[in-house]
């Protein structure tokens, strides 16, 4: 939630900070702002709105000129989205700014307190609490030090009275080559260049400037100047320290010819199920290998019960390992909403492995999830697609997706990558157990196959935009599903309810009859998971009381199914595979369905309503 940008260097601040935040809009969108220093004068710009409806007008008519600054573009927490309520905010002196992502969550005492002492706010937002807080301690350090440089040792004694989760960067008018960073909670990271340094909450932000990136940890407070860092722990006597290179290129974090970055990561699924998959095959043992489980196979086999925790659309791709897990391998499975798991006292037995899965791998909920249970002993291996990211760090072992950055805030790649992980765990898991060997062939065989049979998928785009063109205007949807299609069923209502704000629900077939069969009627289309596989039959019956009931009916089948065209109204053919697989090709088709009806909608597919791509707050 929320994203944040600095630069000091030598070079034209805003140019940078402008690029930056176009890059971490996704991260929120509701109002976006900027900070510049020069010559002991700092100049602040925001605006409510999307960037370019907001702050890239008004610097335009109103430019910043400096070459030290930040940037931040807001996700609202505290306060209704405004020009009052954007970042940066100012302290008492006007001085000092500061943009924050996290919440503070005793900001309603601070202010208390600093209102008695006399200050005065603008805004409803805890941000400019800490930003006073700053200022105070700023204040008192100076009278106290004289012309010792305090702006660090004012931001480590106001961290030290916080209570909650940040991301900051801070900034001085006396201070003009120094920006100042501190992290709990909320991802940062600095960007290392030469003659000049950068920070920013992902490295979507500065990848066009430099690979070389230092991930902060909880409780790490920076000092960037031009040519240096330095990098402190609230907790510790000296902080980890460790340069990392980022993985990918700037020409990944750009949309390309497509119309919306959530339309280029749905056709880059072929390669990046394939990317999944890549060097991880033993087809002579017909198994899957890791290279940083960080877990023996004797350590593996003894695994007796496997919870999974994850929220939203890793969520549905655990529930497809549920499914994986238990029939491949036949170790039972829970799966867990994260934000539910780290506050239930939940009883685990000695060898369950818990695993969290992420796509950005800073998930405020799974990340606490994972730590609970690293806290009372048990393993916790990560499925995640950032390398570097805090759960990747503090995981006991893991998986990377190696998906490439995944821009537009409705999951679609990497809920692919996900679900390719999860079967290859679930096969490695079941070969040590009891699984044969031509049974983990087949699957092994057919999760090969699947960027090709995407592809084909792909190529029905055309056909599934009519569909949803004639579609588009229902207010309603179902989604329904039986056994591993079940978490596709939710997953494609979820991407509906995305992008294109329509109201749908996914639910197990057969569970209709239960209930909501009573909203069905010729307005609300259900769009049916029917594939070629053991429930085929129950699942055509369940077809057919929506059909009864004059309710549209939009079906995902197997190709060369000639007798599902005859009680559909439109029928998606999906290629053959195994039915552990199928949900790895069904949910292509759904990710597109609801693309086209979002886009049909004149909805903004990349930017929906009140959403942000990463959650780092509760």
């Amino acid at each position: 939630m929320c994203g944040i940008i600095g630069y000091v260097g030598k070079k034209a601040a805003a140019p940078i900070l402008l690029e930056g935040l176009r890059r971490l809009e996704y991260r929120g969108y509701d109002s976006a702002g900027v900070a510049v220093l020069t010559d002991r004068v700092l100049e602040v710009r925001k605006k409510k709105g999307k960037i370019d409806d907001g702050l890239a007008k008004l610097l335009a008519t109103k430019p910043v000129v400096g070459s030290v600054g930040l940037g931040h573009t807001r996700w609202a927490t505290h306060g209704a989205p405004s020009d009052e309520n954007s970042h940066p905010h100012l302290d008492a002196s006007g001085q000092i700014a500061v943009v924050h992502n996290g919440v503070i969550e005793n900001y309603d005492r601070l202010r208390e307190r600093l209102l008695k002492a006399g200050h005065t706010f603008k805004s409803d937002t805890d941000t400019e609490v800490l930003a006073h807080l700053i200022g105070a301690h700023y204040a008192k350090l100076k009278a106290q030090n004289g012309d010792v440089h305090p702006l660090t040792q004012a931001v480590c004694a106001a961290l030290r009275e916080v209570i909650g989760t940040y991301g900051i960067g801070v900034v001085h008018r006396e201070h003009s080559e120094v920006l100042v960073c501190a992290r709990r909670g909320s991802p940062l990271i600095i960007g290392v260049g030469d003659g000049e340094n950068f920070l920013a909450s992902d490295a979507n932000a500065i990848v066009a400037h430099t690979r070389s990136v230092v991930y902060l940890n909880d409780y790490d407070v920076a000092t960037l100047t031009p040519d240096r860092f330095e990098v402190t722990n609230l907790g510790a006597d000296t902080a980890s320290v460790q340069v990392s290179q980022i993985e990918f290129g700037a020409e990944a974090a750009e949309r390309g010819e497509f119309a919306h970055f959530m339309l280029k990561e749905i056709f880059e699924q072929p390669r990046t199920v394939e990317n999944a998959v890549r060097g991880r095959i033993d087809h002579e043992e017909a198994t899957a290998k890791f290279g940083g489980l960080n877990m023996s196979l004797a350590e593996l086999r003894a695994v007796d019960h496997i919870v999974i925790t994850a929220c939203g659309t890793s969520w549905h791709a655990a529930l497809v390992g549920e499914y994986l897990f238990e029939e491949l391998a036949q170790i039972p499975v829970e799966v867990e909403y994260a934000s539910e798991f780290r506050y239930r006292n939940a009883p685990l037995e000695k060898h369950t492995l818990v695993l969290a899965i992420t796509q950005s791998g800073e998930t405020a909920d799974t990340l606490a999830g994972l730590r609970e249970a690293r806290r009372r002993g048990h393993t916790a291996l990560a499925i995640c697609n950032v390398v570097g990211s805090t759960i990747a760090r503090e995981a006991d072992g893991g998986i990377y997706l190696h998906a490439g950055p995944e821009i537009g805030v409705a999951s679609t790649k990497a809920f692919t990558s996900q679900v390719a992980a999860l079967a290859l765990l679930a096969v490695l898991m079941g070969r040590i157990r009891n699984l044969s060997a031509q049974r983990g062939a087949q699957i092994l065989k057919a999760l090969e196959a699947a960027p090709k049979q995407i592809e084909q998928l792909l190529a029905q785009n055309d056909a599934i935009k009519r569909i949803a063109l004639r579609y588009a205007q229902a207010e309603d949807f179902f989604f329904l599903g039986r056994q591993y299609n079940f978490p596709v069923a939710l997953e494609g209502a979820l991407k509906l309810k995305e992008i294109s704000y329509i109201h749908a629900e996914g639910y197990p077939a057969a569970e209709m009859k239960h209930g909501p069969i009573a909203l069905i009627d010729a307005k609300v289309p259900s769009v049916v998971i029917v594939p070629r596989d053991g429930m085929y039959d129950k699942v055509m019956s369940n077809l057919e009381v929506v059909r009864a009931r004059n309710g549209p009916v939009i079906a995902l089948a197997t190709e060369g199914d000639t007798q599902i065209a005859k009680v559909a109204d439109e029928v998606i053919y999906v290629p053959a595979t195994l039915e552990p697989l199928f949900p790895l090709l069904a949910v292509v088709p759904l990710q597109l369905l609801a693309y086209h009806i979002a886009v049909a909608r004149g909805c903004d597919v990349d930017k929906p309503r009140n959403l942000a791509k990463s959650v780092t707050v509760e």
